[in-house]
């Protein structure tokens, strides 16, 4: 069977080929493609996606076919004239069936009416029309007033604005859902709001893979940094960690050397004038609120990390947690889960569906004292937190070759 991924990333392997940085993101795709042709070896991949190129460009490697479309502007928004490039590309493959890994962006909605005779199923990563509505996570309008910088308004890009660029690209998704017959997801959450748009959509479900390094190793209390919580990104609103910041006096209360790790680069650094720049609005609330609060010696951002690092960053952390004013299903939370890791959560979206036998563990996003204290009682328990039961329900949910022959399954079904 011939099998066309359209995807948001690139993979690495191409990226390397064409001399291209690769994503530190979006991993867990390219671990889960090379699980499926292990599982059915009767299917012949391609996988294509968009790049800031001039030209189709077509590559295979390891027995994967990779086309690289042209895109000049913002995937955001939709561009005809990418159709005549899938118009190309489904020539040249003929696909039996069309895999579109996310709903996010314009370009798999090219592929829907360019080419609507080709069998399909989307996949749902995040839901972005309804991750607007939470997109300002709690914070009042003028605070985010307060802090938008001169960057945002010469890009035109503060919190309001990204909010309204979110339901933007919701129009896009929900387009693609009611274009489609078929959708592959794995929460109650996703299949809720997927009914919604689409009454007659045929729902699939169908656990993700996730990146390799995480099935490799596993959490020690006795190897980890005492009374250190770990995010896996904080770039924006969503992700909370204006919330974490505003639990750490509770904390630090009762942890005084409590330290908080995030990964990605520092949204707060402005100790130059590119810095001061760069700077959004949102890493100048977070750089006010952290002195406030006078938490500023408290926060420790990571920098960009690869696959083994973070895995790394994982391991030596005490507690994971994921903070989001709104999630699906969270890589970042299976990760910490596969390899072991106590775990805290906000009550939102698709997270209760991987935290059944922990909703202790869980509470409301706006409750910053229950996660203050949620946090000091997992400090507490030191060595005799029981990570055994939850590692096991990760690694049955994230199994490598069950949600590839799950995957292999719905293809059949669907091309039949």
């Amino acid at each position: 069977m011939k099998i066309l991924w359209i995807t948001n990333i690139l993979f690495p392997a191409v990226c390397e080929a064409m001399g291209l940085k690769a994503p530190v993101t979006g991993g867990w795709m390219y671990s889960s493609a090379k699980a499926l042709l292990k599982a059915d070896p009767s299917i012949q991949l391609a996988v294509a996606t968009v790049y800031n190129g001039d030209t189709l460009e077509k590559k295979v490697i390891d027995n994967i076919a990779y086309y690289m479309i042209p895109l000049k502007g913002s995937n955001i928004d939709y561009h005809k004239e990418l159709e005549s490039f899938w118009c190309k590309v489904n020539e040249d493959i003929q696909p039996d069936l069309a895999h579109l890994h996310g709903t996010e962006l314009a370009h798999g909605l090219a592929f829907l009416n360019a080419c609507p005779q080709v069998k399909s199923v989307v996949s749902i990563q995040g839901l972005v029309s309804v991750i607007a509505r939470y997109y300002h996570a709690g914070i009042a309008k003028r605070k985010i007033l307060k802090n938008i910088t001169f960057r945002e308004i010469v890009r035109f890009d503060n919190l309001f604005q990204q909010k309204t660029t979110f339901y933007k690209r919701g129009l896009v998704e929900k387009e693609i859902i009611r274009k489609s017959n078929h959708v592959i997801g794995r929460t109650s959450w996703d299949k809720a709001h997927c009914l919604a748009i689409n009454p007659n959509i045929q729902y699939h479900f169908c656990n993700e893979t996730l990146r390799s390094e995480f099935y490799k190793h596993t959490w020690s209390y006795d190897n980890c940094q005492k009374h250190t919580l770990f995010l896996s990104q904080a770039g924006y609103p969503i992700k909370g960690l204006h919330k974490v910041i505003e639990a750490l006096p509770f904390i630090l209360s009762k942890y005084p050397d409590t330290k908080v790790y995030v990964a990605g680069n520092d949204i707060t650094a402005s100790k130059n004038w590119r810095q001061q720049i760069r700077c959004s609005g949102y890493g100048k609330y977070i750089k006010s609120l952290l002195h406030k609060l006078n938490v500023e010696d408290k926060i420790c951002f990571t920098g960009l990390l690869n696959e083994e690092q973070i895995c790394e960053r994982y391991l030596k952390s005490n507690l994971f947690v994921c903070p989001s004013s709104i999630e699906n299903s969270p890589n970042s939370l299976g990760e910490a889960q596969l390899l072991g890791v106590p775990c805290l959560a906000s009550y939102v979206g698709g997270v209760p569906d991987m935290m059944k036998g922990a909703e202790e563990n869980m509470y409301r996003f706006e409750e910053v004292e229950m996660l203050a204290m949620k946090v000091c009682e997992i400090f507490k328990l030191e060595d005799k937190v029981d990570i055994e039961e939850l590692k096991l329900e990760a690694l049955r949910r994230h199994d490598q070759k069950e949600n590839a022959r799950q995957l292999s399954a719905i293809y059949n079904k669907i091309f039949k």
